[in-house]
């Protein structure tokens, strides 16, 4: 069951109410008997687990090419020296 809270528009007086959703709205305040007003709050949201910020909105890399951007490798082989004397 939920806990709602509600504030006099009179005194100022506020209070807690553990109500059913289908039970009616509290109409009077408790002290002075004056209207009340039922307050809302923001939920709290917490995004959790992986997929968050990480994937969807964090920085991006560039691109990859496929051939362009891959190191040459070095042939194993020594280079041969040129003939001397020609």
């Amino acid at each position: 069951m939920p806990i709602y809270e509600y504030r006099c528009l009179k005194c100022g007086h506020q209070f807690e109410k553990l109500q059913s959703v289908s039970e009616d709205a509290v109409r009077k305040c408790e002290k002075c008997g004056a209207r009340v007003t039922r307050l809302f709050h923001p939920v709290a949201v917490h995004f959790k687990g992986s997929g968050f910020y990480s994937t969807d909105y964090g920085e991006r890399s560039p691109p990859k090419s496929t051939s362009e951007e891959k190191p040459k490798k070095k042939s194993k082989e020594p280079k041969k020296k040129a003939a001397a004397g020609s």
